[in-house]
C-alpha cells in the first residue's frame, strides 16, 4: 500500500532526540513493503511561518498537506500526534480519496483529560483509532465512526539494539535507572525519593531528570540504558491496564529487568518470570534487592522479557496490526496484543 504518515519527525532537533514511536512505526510499514510518505507538521508549520514562527505557519502546513495527498495518491493515512491537522483536513482528504482508509494512532495516557477529549476528536472522522491502554477501558470512545483497538509500546531491532541480559554484573555499573522529565498528573517521585534512601548506600540507582541529576536525551539516553542491569517502569499514574509508556518498550527491548505494577495486569500478556512485578513500595524494594543480589536470574529474567519484545513485540508485526486492522484485512499473525478482540475491535 501506499501510505501517508502524519507525525511529528522532530528535524529541528537534529537528533538530539531518541527515535518515537512514530518513527518505529514508520520502519515497520517500509519492512511490510509499504511505500511511505512522511508528513511532519510541526516541522512543516516551521518551515512555511513567517519568520519562523510556528503558530504563524499552521495554515499552510495544512495546505501543504493537501498537496502531499493529491500527489502520493495514498491507500492510508496514519494521523498520529498531529494537533495542528484539524478534522476539516483529514475530510478533506477523504473526500479527495474516497477509497482511502484513515487512522490515528495514539501513544498518550488516558489519565490527561485533554487526551481523552483528543481521542474523541478524531473517532468522530477516522475509520479506526489506536490507542496504547488496553481495549477493556475504551469502550468510552465506542459510539463514534470510528473503531477502536489497543496498540502496544514496540521495540525495533535497530534501536533497542542492546542485550544487557547477557552481560555480567561487572559490566553494567548502573544497577538501577529511572528517566524522567515530567511531572504533571504523577506524584511518583515522593516514592522514588524514599527508595533511594533505602537503595542509594547499597547500589548505584540513577534518577536522570530528578533529584538534581540532568535528562539524558538521545544518545545520551541510549549510552544510559548501555550502562544499566535494572530499570524502573513508572507511569505518572497507574492501574490503566495494559497502559505503560514508551520506557517499558525501551528498557524490556535492551534485555535490562524492570519493574512494573501489578495493577496494570502486565501478566495476562508477558509470559511468567520475565517482568518483575509489584503492588506496594516495600514489596518492589524486597525484590530490587533480591535480583540486585542474585545476577543469574537478574539475567534469565531479562533475557526472556527481551526475546518476548522481539519476537512478538516489535515494530513489524506492530506496523502489519494497524495497517490490517484499518482496512479490515484478515490478521495475518496472532498478534498477542489482540488475542482478546475480534477484527472489527470489539471484545470477544
Amino acid at each position: 500500500m501506499r501510505v501517508l504518515h502524519i507525525a511529528y519527525q522532530q528535524l529541528k532537533r537534529y537528533g538530539h532526540t531518541r527515535v518515537s514511536w512514530a518513527q518505529k512505526l514508520t520502519y515497520g510499514l517500509i519492512k511490510n513493503d509499504h511505500l511511505v510518505q512522511g508528513f511532519s507538521d510541526r516541522d512543516v508549520a516551521s518551515f512555511e511561518a513567517p519568520l519562523g514562527i510556528r503558530d504563524l505557519g499552521v495554515k499552510k502546513a495544512n495546505k501543504r498537506l493537501l498537496e502531499t495527498v493529491e500527489s502520493f495518491e495514498p491507500d492510508l493515512v496514519i494521523a498520529g500526534h498531529c494537533d495542528m491537522i484539524p478534522n476539516e483536513t483529514l475530510a478533506e482528504i477523504r473526500r479527495m480519496m474516497p477509497g482511502c482508509a484513515i487512522a490515528h494512532c495514539n501513544n498518550d495516557p488516558l489519565f490527561v483529560p485533554s487526551n481523552v477529549d483528543r481521542l474523541k476528536y478524531r473517532a468522530e472522522v477516522a475509520d479506526a483509532i489506536f490507542v496504547s491502554t488496553g481495549r477493556r477501558e475504551l469502550t468510552q470512545f465506542e459510539g463514534s465512526r470510528a473503531r477502536v483497538y489497543h496498540m502496544p509500546n514496540p521495540v525495533e531491532p535497530s534501536v533497542e539494539c542492546f542485550n544487557n541480559s547477557v552481560k555480567p554484573d561487572a559490566e553494567l555499573p548502573i544497577d538501577l535507572i529511572f528517566c524522567s522529565n515530567s511531572q504533571n498528573f504523577t506524584k511518583r517521585l515522593e516514592m522514588i525519593s524514599r527508595m533511594k534512601e533505602q537503595l542509594d548506600p547499597i547500589m548505584q540507582f540513577k534518577t536522570f531528570g530528578s533529584f538534581g541529576e540532568p535528562p539524558v536525551w538521545g544518545r545520551d539516553y541510549d549510552r544510559a540504558l548501555e550502562q544499566s542491569k535494572m530499570g524502573l517502569n513508572f507511569n505518572r499514574q497507574e492501574g490503566d491496564y495494559w497502559y505503560a509508556s514508551a520506557r517499558m518498550a525501551q528498557l524490556g527491548g535492551n534485555g535490562i529487568l524492570q519493574f512494573t505494577h501489578s495493577a496494570n495486569r502486565f501478566d495476562e500478556l508477558f509470559p511468567a518470570e520475565s517482568i518483575v512485578y509489584f503492588d506496594d513500595e516495600a514489596t518492589l524494594i524486597d525484590r530490587i534487592r533480591e535480583f540486585h543480589g542474585d545476577d543469574a536470574k537478574r539475567q534469565d529474567w531479562a533475557a526472556r522479557t527481551r526475546d518476548f519484545f522481539h519476537t512478538e513485540i516489535n515494530s513489524t508485526l506492530y506496523a502489519q496490526y494497524i495497517a490490517e486492522a484499518t482496512t479490515l484485512t484478515p490478521f495475518s499473525h496472532d498478534y498477542v496484543w489482540a488475542r482478546d478482540i475480534n477484527l472489527d475491535g470489539t471484545l470477544k
